[in-house]
């Protein structure tokens, strides 16, 4: 069973394992958070990274941070080795929710299902449903056309 920390600037990484805890609340210490602090030295935030990285006690995690470039993204390439463990930014719940679910398959298999969650749970909703548009002018019988 692969782990998931979360690296993000707070409160954004516990207010996610929150949510994720929400949904899944059988395995709470399989999914960690760290949240990195304003102004805090990157060095103590990678030794307090190191910390939460092992509490996890698995042999293969997959690490999510927030922004690509900021200190949480450096500090997790600086944690994560590129073979037993990995690394996705731009971590949304969608993707989290997605990685959780299928932490049991193989590392590279999440990976794909992580960034495939993620991109899939960003979309533009319409203010309304399909059933509820007015008519369309070039319909002379008057059907009703859902999607």
């Amino acid at each position: 069973m692969n782990g998931i920390l979360i690296i993000a600037h707070a409160p954004l990484a516990s207010a996610l394992r929150q949510c994720v805890l929400h949904v899944f609340p059988d395995n709470p210490a399989g999914v960690m958070a760290l949240d990195v602090q304003p102004n805090m030295p990157p060095e103590e935030t990678l030794a307090q990274a190191r910390i939460v990285f092992r509490q996890l006690g698995t042999s293969h995690a997959l690490v999510l941070a927030d922004v690509f470039g900021a200190t949480p993204c450096n500090v997790a390439q600086k944690l994560v080795d590129g073979v037993r463990s990995k690394l996705i930014t731009g971590v949304n719940l969608p993707m989290l929710l997605r990685t959780v679910s299928y932490r049991h398959e193989p590392l590279d298999a999440l990976v794909a299902r992580a960034v495939l969650g993620g991109t899939q749970g960003v979309m533009q909703v319409a203010i309304t449903a399909p059933q509820n548009q007015a008519r369309r002018n070039h319909d002379k019988e008057q059907h009703d056309h859902q999607q």
